[in-house]
């Protein structure tokens, strides 16, 4: 299996010139595909609002690497599956910058393997509160912020929003097919005030993500699903989210997901 990239070891390489000085939020960004996004945000010039929820090393970790760089990142700690968290942390996050042109919302997580017919009513709140009420009270609290000026939302999907999930993950992948459909409904209202909204599907990507909910033996039989022949890492990844937020590569899409999975899943 293959070690995930270190996102502070692995810069892009990319220059986009219109997203240097854009004031972006990155939720759920101290590990796996949110770090590696700081990271490249900030490699564009960006000004980064680094989100964390409890791995408060990690994120200090990762915003003294972008410091080190020249970067200009503005950690803020909150509990996504609590609403006046979500709330603070996006509020917080614009006044410190004054600004905000682009919302990631990437926080999430699968929070166990549970099967359907084991589903209590405090799983299923705890997990879409976390995956879902998440990205709608980050984006209604951001939106205000991005019609002063226009800007971008990217939500972070999964391949398990499409392929129906599986091994306890099915409410998980429900609530990422939630996001998807979010995306598309949320690009239909804010394209008249210039702002942009799509989402990023990952596929089985080696991330913290799956050291947490997947065995060795569960990582073997997804890996073999994928005709790259092997496990994504986040900085696969980097590239989609980087485009989408950018007006001069991606400025006549909105509504759309980009799947990012090495062929495992070809909509």
């Amino acid at each position: 299996m293959p070690t995930p990239q270190t996102p502070a070891a692995a810069p892009t390489g990319l220059v986009i010139p219109d997203l240097a000085g854009k004031a972006v939020l990155v939720t759920g960004a101290s590990t796996g595909i949110g770090a590696a996004l700081a990271v490249a945000y900030a490699e564009q010039k960006c000004r980064v609002a680094l989100h964390y929820n409890a791995s408060r090393e990690a994120a200090e970790n990762l915003a003294a690497t972008i410091r080190g760089r020249g970067g200009e990142v503005f950690l803020v700690q909150g509990d996504f599956s609590v609403t006046a968290d979500v709330e603070r942390v996006v509020e917080d996050s614009a006044r410190a910058f004054g600004r905000l042109d682009g919302l990631v919302n990437n926080a999430g997580g699968m929070l166990g393997r549970v099967p359907y017919s084991e589903q209590t009513e405090a799983h299923y709140d705890a997990v879409m509160d976390l995956n879902a009420r998440s990205v709608l009270t980050a984006s209604r609290k951001a939106i205000p912020w991005l019609k002063k000026q226009g800007g971008f939302i990217v939500n972070t999907s999964s391949i398990a929003a499409r392929n129906g999930a599986g091994g306890g993950a099915g409410l998980y992948g429900s609530a990422k097919a939630f996001v998807s459909n979010v995306t598309r409904g949320l690009a239909k209202e804010l394209i008249g005030f210039n702002i942009r909204v799509n989402a990023v599907a990952p596929g089985t990507i080696a991330t913290p993500f799956h050291e947490r909910y997947s065995t060795h033996e569960q990582m073997k039989a997804m890996v073999a699903t994928i005709p790259q022949g092997r496990a994504g890492t986040a900085m696969d990844c980097v590239g989609a989210y980087l485009f989408l937020s950018s007006d001069l590569l991606s400025g006549y899409i909105t509504g759309q997901v980009i799947e990012v999975n090495g062929g495992q899943l070809m909509p």
